[in-house]
């Protein structure tokens, strides 16, 4: 086996043709489990294997799959290829050069809940995306891989691609489900979940790109192999977003919790250090927007859902964001309130009017006009938003603001003090 197990196609040249993916094993463990597995079997492989959700909350995919009624029928598998949060563009790298690697995963997911239909959601901008992917689905109809009686059996699965408007809520996975629907993109009311009220009110497995892209090497080699890689409660391949103030930003492979911040920053084989020489790092975003900033001190931190949450944040979807000396950290904190203001549904009272607010109070401090309490203001908004919202968009907005408070305080001071007419230095770029 080769370097990459998801990003196959750096290796493989003309991966997304069926003829080249099949003749590297591909829809081997496709066949396997529908001639040698039970539906039951396939998700306890799963389950053993400690495969995490790839999207962000890192739930036990498995798990997942087993929450699922037997005898409600119809069932669906729903592919969360939206994609939309900053810093994120692992999914389309996979979705792009390795589209049958997510179709397989997909169509194993269907078989072990035993759904008739599965629905790839695909953002709103990735048309390009969707086409590759359509014709990578055409291929594996045309093969006998989906449709009616499947490789001979008496298993019958549908494959359909279906493109949002590009809404970030829509990454949400009951707005997605309402958006699929036809309605308007607002979070669902939970419970009831999913796993028993999904798609058109029947049971539905919601799973990212990434996570079911892992799903096929897992049948094909077993949950032991798999547990080879990374760690013991973070098992297997990851992909890191890279992007930021680096020289060599993008998509990279690597087991998880065997590297670091400082690895995957300033290593040969990743992102090569910063920008400009003499820099240094300030902050981190360990997954994209949504999750609170670190600071440099977090270097040494091993990328595992563990490791991050106990450094004091979230390895997410791992959209990391480096951000170094040059960058005015309020004015980022800004920034990334104003995207989730604008991306609001606007469903829940917390989330709508309390974005609304943090933006107000960011827009005084950035012109120069910020107030002497304002940042005790910004984190009593942000802590009445905090916990309290339908869907996590309302915690994402306020990671930024009550992280920056905590580990960049003194940035907000300097504005206030050239708000009183207090001479400092001059302020780090917006850029």
């Amino acid at each position: 086996m080769g370097r990459y197990i998801l990003l196959r196609h750096r290796e493989i040249p003309d991966l997304h043709r069926l003829e080249v993916y099949v003749r590297h094993g591909g829809y081997e463990a496709w066949r396997k489990a529908l001639t040698a597995m039970t539906p039951d079997q396939v998700i306890e492989e799963v389950k053993a294997s400690g495969l995490r959700g790839r999207g962000g909350a890192g739930f036990p995919t498995g798990m997942k799959w087993s929450f699922v009624p037997k005898d409600v029928f119809p069932k669906y598998v729903v592919v969360n290829a939206d994609e939309s949060e900053p810093g994120t563009f692992k999914d389309r790298e996979i979705m792009e050069g390795n589209p049958h690697q997510l179709i397989e995963g997909a169509l194993l997911a269907a078989y072990a809940i035993q759904a008739e239909r599965v629905y790839i959601y695909v953002r709103g901008e990735y048309r390009s995306v969707a086409r590759r992917l359509e014709a990578a689905i055409a291929e594996a109809y045309a093969a006998g891989f989906i449709g009616r009686n499947v490789l001979g059996t008496s298993y019958s699965v549908e494959m359909f691609v279906h493109l949002g408007a590009g809404a970030y809520i829509c990454g949400e996975e009951t707005a997605l489900l309402e958006s699929l629907e036809g309605k308007i993109g607002h979070p669902r009311v939970r419970p009831p979940f999913p796993a028993t009220h999904g798609l058109y009110g029947k049971p539905t497995v919601v799973n990212n790109v990434e996570t079911l892209a892992n799903v096929p090497p897992i049948i094909q080699n077993g949950a032991s192999w798999y547990r080879t890689m990374g760690t013991e409660r973070s098992p297997g391949p990851k992909i890191f977003c890279l992007s930021g103030r680096v020289r060599r930003p993008g998509n990279y492979e690597a087991e998880l919790g065997k590297i670091t911040f400082r690895d995957l920053i300033f290593g040969e084989d990743y992102g090569q250090g910063l920008l400009e020489e003499g820099r240094t790092v300030k902050a981190i975003l360990p997954a994209g927007a949504s999750a609170p900033m670190l600071p440099a001190a977090a270097l040494d931190t091993p990328l595992d859902y563990e490791s991050v949450q106990a450094a004091g944040s979230m390895l997410g979807s791992a959209s990391i964001i480096v951000l170094d000396d040059t960058v005015d950290i309020v004015w980022a904190a800004y920034k990334m309130v104003r995207f989730f203001q604008h991306e609001s549904c606007g469903k829940c009272t917390p989330c709508r009017e309390g974005t609304y607010w943090l933006r107000r109070v960011y827009e005084r401090l950035v012109a120069g006009r910020g107030r002497p309490h304002d940042p005790e203001l910004l984190e009593s908004i942000a802590r009445q938003m905090a916990g309290k919202t339908l869907c996590p968009l309302g915690d994402f907005a306020t990671s930024p603001v009550l992280s920056s408070l905590k580990h960049f305080r003194k940035e907000y001071e300097a504005y206030l003090r050239q708000a009183a007419g207090i001479p400092v230095e001059v302020q780090a770029s917006r850029v």
